[in-house]
């Protein structure tokens, strides 16, 4: 989580007269400190909240880099994978969607890159590999072509959120707020502190109804580079982009691309994804909005 957030919570939102005590439940999940606030009567709260580690386990499962028997790590270990689970079709799709969105910018083969620039592999080699329209996919077969490699780790912990938004509603709670790393809100509002990790805090934001997702290349290094690739030799523009948008998987995934896009590309994003706000801070730590 501390790798990509510089929105975190700053603050409660302020309840309205006679709403129930908040329940909330933490833990882990996709690299990520995770935690679910739900405000409503104790039995519809404690039952919800029960499901989330449940849910949790499925995307673990699905998606984590860590786990060599998850849907991903086979995937990446064999190059095919034959009837993909519900949550890996479904995630595929988004990610295609947002790698048509962003002009190619997000996109999941980078993960050869990432590792040869982690652990001094063939960075040439790695780059040959690279390209999301290469990928092959189907409810029925995900094939990768040689030497490719996926990771979902820029939109897996959106796609999570939305779930456990849906998750909740299903419950019946209709104000919460979830936080796997990006963070959804159902009513609200919540106020979230805005914090650049070089240039710290610059002040809040509020969410309702809404969910918000944040990139910042400089919350970690890989050698000289950023964490954060451009599957072209792209470099990072900004020093962290926040996206709020309805979606957070969209709002995980474009905040990933649009450290790389200049202000015309980001308006034209804002546009075709129906997206509510682009926060940017740039390289002297002066805040932005489109």
């Amino acid at each position: 989580m501390k790798r990509r957030r510089f929105l975190s919570l700053a603050a409660a939102f302020a309840c309205a007269p006679g709403l129930a005590q908040a329940d909330t439940w933490s833990g882990q999940a996709l690299g990520a400190d995770v935690s679910v606030t739900l405000h409503g009567p104790r039995e519809m709260t404690q039952r919800a909240l029960a499901d989330v580690p449940r849910l949790l386990v499925n995307f673990e499962e699905a998606f984590s880099l860590f786990r060599p028997t998850s849907q991903l790590s086979l995937l990446n270990m064999m190059g095919r994978l034959r009837d993909p689970n519900a949550l890996m079709r479904t995630l595929m799709a988004r990610a295609d969607e947002a790698h048509r969105l962003s002009g190619g910018l997000f996109d999941p083969t980078i993960q050869p890159l990432w590792q040869a620039l982690a652990k001094g592999g063939d960075i040439d080699r790695a780059r040959a590999a690279l390209g999301w329209h290469r990928v092959r996919y189907s409810d029925r077969m995900v094939e990768l072509q040689t030497g490719q490699a996926l990771t979902f780790n820029g939109i897996a912990q959106g796609f999570a959120t939305d779930v456990m938004r849906l998750l909740l509603l299903k419950h019946g709670a209709t104000t919460a707020l979830v936080n796997i790393g990006e963070q959804a809100a159902l009513g609200g509002p919540f106020t979230l502190g805005l914090e650049d990790p070089t240039h710290g805090y610059l002040g809040t934001r509020e969410l309702r109804d809404m969910a918000i997702a944040t990139s910042s290349p400089a919350a970690m290094s890989l050698g000289a580079r950023s964490h954060i690739l451009g599957p072209r030799g792209e470099r990072p523009i900004w020093s962290t982009v926040s996206i709020e948008a309805p979606s957070a998987t969209m709002a995980d995934a474009l905040s990933t691309a649009a450290v790389f896009m200049d202000r015309p590309a980001l308006e034209r994003l804002k546009s075709a994804a129906g997206l509510k706000r682009i926060t940017l801070v740039d390289s002297d730590g002066n805040l932005r909005t489109v």
